[in-house]
């Protein structure tokens, strides 16, 4: 889906431009408007793509695994104790901690970078390596907010890299299914959707404080917590934010629906062409400000589509879970970790995995006599992200999840998030302008002031 740009061509060229100055590439704004575009090259496909990569610890250590086929040649964490598994195992490869001095030193050998960091600093990072012309891997969600969403997505067709957000189950069998399936007709239209997760409450993500810690804790040897800390406002280091819990604090992460939301609602929004929604209102726990509440149900209102009719989709975290879907057999218990489900006029596809790799018509027994379409969408081999992104960096197909389909999937998903700073109220959504007409006290939510760091 095409978004139109709500910047204009002087604003973004600043935007833009920022990280490149900071690497001392351009001394002056004369010298940026005269520097040409760097666009990023693709790779002959006789050699292996020159990557490096960004967070090493957590969820690095699969991204980093997943292109490890490639020819890492530079590896970056802001903490040396979390990336110690992957350093190991890459000996010689050259070390650091600021991503923006790797990039500047070993600028010419790269080709494409990894970003497995905390969300806040998704959007700099990112920024930064499309503008130096490099191909982009970033975890979802794509960025923490809306209008750094928007950016990405306007730096990337300028710069003409080819990118991918880890939603991996987009590269899935899964999500092909769902969508072969209502495109099809096989369960009517489709008017209500439901989307759920209980994982902040089953992992290590939630924070037991509701209030700022207080500070007097001192960071491990092995962190710059500056860096860590990044354009995010900044406060002294707690463990409550790093290595694990930061999702769970506005200022670093998105909640359950940044966590999760890019997964669970990739297979509605991929399968019934949701675009941008017309309004959401959100129900939740009391807030306070610095981390999200205990639960939240999230409505979304879409428009139609061609013929398909308009969908109301719900999300349901912290335990809230979704009426029961019709056909769910009375002896089988509703996943209550995650899924969803689409009802449709005749008929219901039921999910209950975290990344849509298990659609099944309801109940059982008409799964088992459905007829179901051919397939038609092309299968992403082995389902890997990585090698359908690799493949694109050297002139394959343009990865499912590039940043075309990504960005407006998570400006969705986050629009949710803003609506949880305004319970109760039903907030409707200009996505041409980034404005929300009937509380335009809210846009300072859609974007934030970076700190320098």
């Amino acid at each position: 889906m095409s978004l139109p740009s709500p910047l204009s061509r002087r604003t973004f060229l600043h935007s833009a431009g920022t990280g490149v100055a900071a690497l001392g590439l351009a001394p002056g704004p004369a010298r940026a408007a005269a520097e040409p575009i760097r666009q990023g090259r693709l790779i002959d496909p006789a050699r292996k793509l020159n990557l490096a990569c960004i967070g090493c610890g957590g969820k690095g250590v699969s991204d980093v695994t997943g292109v490890s086929g490639e020819n890492i040649v530079a590896l970056c964490d802001v903490d040396a104790a979390q990336a110690r598994q992957i350093f190991g195992r890459f000996p010689k490869v050259p070390k650091y901690q600021d991503y923006r001095r790797m990039l500047r030193e070993l600028d010419d050998r790269i080709d494409a970078v990894t970003i497995s960091t905390p969300d806040h600093t998704h959007h700099a990072i990112a920024m930064l390596a499309i503008s130096l012309g490099k191909h982009v891997f970033v975890q979802k969600p794509m960025a923490r907010l809306v209008g750094e969403t928007r950016d990405l997505l306007l730096a990337a067709r300028r710069h003409r890299v080819v990118t991918q957000m880890g939603n991996q189950g987009h590269a899935g069998e899964g999500v092909r299914l769902a969508r072969e399936w209502v495109q099809a007709g096989l369960i009517g239209s489709v008017r209500e959707v439901h989307v759920w997760t209980k994982k902040m409450e089953l992992g290590p993500y939630k924070s037991a404080v509701k209030s700022r810690p207080a500070p007097g804790e001192q960071p491990p040897a092995t962190l710059d917590w500056n860096l860590w800390n990044g354009p995010a406002p900044a406060r002294p280091y707690s463990a409550e934010y790093h290595p694990r819990r930061w999702r769970n604090w506005w200022d670093f992460g998105g909640g359950a629906l940044g966590d999760i939301g890019c997964h669970t609602i990739d297979a509605p929004f991929y399968a019934l062409d949701l675009g941008a929604p017309e309004w959401m209102q959100a129900d939740c726990a009391p807030t306070n400000g610095e981390t999200f509440p205990d639960w939240s149900v999230i409505t979304y209102q879409f428009p139609a589509r061609g013929t398909q009719p308009p969908v109301r989709l719900t999300w349901h975290d912290g335990g809230k879970l979704p009426p029961r879907p019709p056909g769910l057999e009375p002896e089988r218990t509703l996943e209550e970790r995650y899924g969803y489900y689409f009802l449709g006029d005749s008929g219901v596809i039921y999910d209950p995995s975290e990344k849509c790799a298990s659609p099944r018509l309801l109940p059982e027994a008409r799964m088992r006599e459905a007829k179901l379409p051919p397939k038609t969408i092309p299968r992403v081999p082995g389902g890997d992200p990585f090698k359908e992104w690799i493949a694109a960096c050297k002139g394959g197909p343009v990865p499912g999840s590039s940043f075309e389909y990504a960005a407006p999937l998570t400006e969705a998903v986050m629009l949710g998030n803003v609506a949880l700073r305004a319970p109760g109220r039903r907030l409707r959504w200009d996505a041409a302008n980034l404005r929300l007409p009937d509380a335009p006290e809210l846009e300072r939510h859609l974007r934030a002031e970076p700190r320098a760091f």
